[in-house]
């Protein structure tokens, strides 16, 4: 039985290889793989200089936002450069002037043989108040082809915050559907483990649920997928090669957090499982929460970002001398009524003056299953989420 695994697996891994080679040759390929404001002259549109660069660009992403102090003082007259994929050309050209105070800019990105475009939005925006509360009313659906022919259908939960005198959506959460749908063929939002449902305890919520990833999902020693949200970002570039590093958590914030609060509902899937799926028929599986606060410089001025590595050893997170503050709500006990939980940050306070120039990253982090980074926990855990509340230091 084993060895009929083995082959039906080697003929599936052949079988996406040569999907790959054909679907994504270099001559297709069309993304942006990075972008910065080049020039030391602009550095003093923004807090750090650090935020004049984004690297490692998702290729699931066509939004591309630079935080800047302030649109009223920001030159109209900005070269914004580009690493593309081999081949490709891009149009407006990398290095080109550009006035992004009227709103976002469209990049066009064409493949070397010309057959396969892709469109971004760059937008220069001042950076958002520090957002204080998260009613998860706001979210949309993302389309997306798979290797197979079919089109999924996922989520994507963004808030609504002011910037430049006019509302604008902030993508400031993440998941790991994109990672999921590598699995999947024609599915729904509601078949993902997270996605959003109008029962929620005020308007509409999110809601969390651990799921199979099917018989490709075993054979490669991630059985389950847990439901998660996070203030970060998903790069689906590392999900087969290095799970952990896939997420990148911690959106910049110019305040410091001293609590959060919000309502829960929780029921644990029948059967906890191992990575092995092996069955522990005496354990029972646990949601989590938790958020942490750190510096997202390093001590060499370059950008930093904590990582799933980071968060599997969440008990000594404190350690790491990037941590200054970590909050966990100790205990999420199931409930199919709607429950309050809260949690208090722990840890050293934070300079003023590095706060406020927003050198400091704000995490807050949801999960249907405790482990399920370990790829542990119960199908069918089921993790409901709504009207979170932040304070800050005053």
């Amino acid at each position: 039985m084993k060895m009929n695994k083995c082959i039906i697996f080697i003929g599936l891994c052949c079988c996406c290889i040569t999907s790959c080679i054909k679907d994504e040759a270099p001559n297709k390929e069309c993304d942006i793989e990075s972008a910065w404001v080049g020039g030391t002259e602009y550095e003093q549109y923004f807090y750090q200089p650090t935020e004049m660069r984004k690297e490692t660009i998702s290729s699931a992403e066509t939004n591309i936002v630079f935080s800047v102090r302030s649109i009223l003082t920001l030159s109209t007259q900005i070269p914004l450069y580009f690493k593309i994929t081999d081949g490709a050309t891009i149009e407006p050209a990398s290095g080109s002037l550009q006035d992004f105070t009227k709103g976002p800019v469209v990049y066009t990105v064409t493949s070397e043989d010309g057959e396969w475009k892709r469109t971004y939005n760059v937008t220069f925006q001042e950076t958002p108040l520090p957002v204080e509360k998260f009613s998860f009313e706001h979210v949309e659906t993302q389309e997306e082809k798979t290797m197979l022919g079919g089109k999924n259908e996922s989520h994507v939960f963004y808030e609504l915050t002011s910037s430049s005198g006019s509302v604008e959506p902030n993508y400031c959460w993440a998941t790991g559907n994109t990672g999921f749908a590598i699995t999947m063929n024609g599915s729904k939002p509601e078949n993902f483990p997270t996605y959003s449902t109008p029962d929620g305890k005020e308007g509409r919520c999110v809601c969390l649920n651990t799921q199979s990833t099917g018989l490709m999902g075993e054979w490669i020693g991630k059985p389950i997928a847990a439901g998660n949200l996070f203030l970060g970002d998903f790069l689906v570039e590392y999900v087969l090669t290095d799970a952990l590093k896939a997420t990148q958590f911690g959106i910049p914030t110019s305040k410091e957090p001293v609590r959060i609060s919000g309502w829960y509902k929780y029921k644990p899937g029948e059967v906890y499982t191992d990575k092995d799926m092996k069955k522990y028929p005496d354990r029972q599986d646990e949601a989590s929460i938790y958020a942490v606060y750190y510096r997202n410089t390093d001590e060499n001025g370059e950008s930093y970002f904590l990582d799933g590595h980071d968060m599997a050893g969440l008990d000594n997170l404190l350690d790491n001398p990037q941590v200054y503050k970590v909050a966990r709500v100790a205990s999420l006990p199931a409930t199919d009524t709607w429950a309050q939980w809260e949690m208090f940050f722990e840890g050293r306070d934070a300079p003023d003056d590095i706060v406020m120039a927003q050198g400091f990253n704000l995490t807050l982090v949801f999960s249907s299953s405790k482990k399920g980074d370990q790829f542990e926990g119960a199908i069918g855990s089921t993790l409901y989420i709504d009207e979170v509340q932040v304070s800050y230091e005053k």
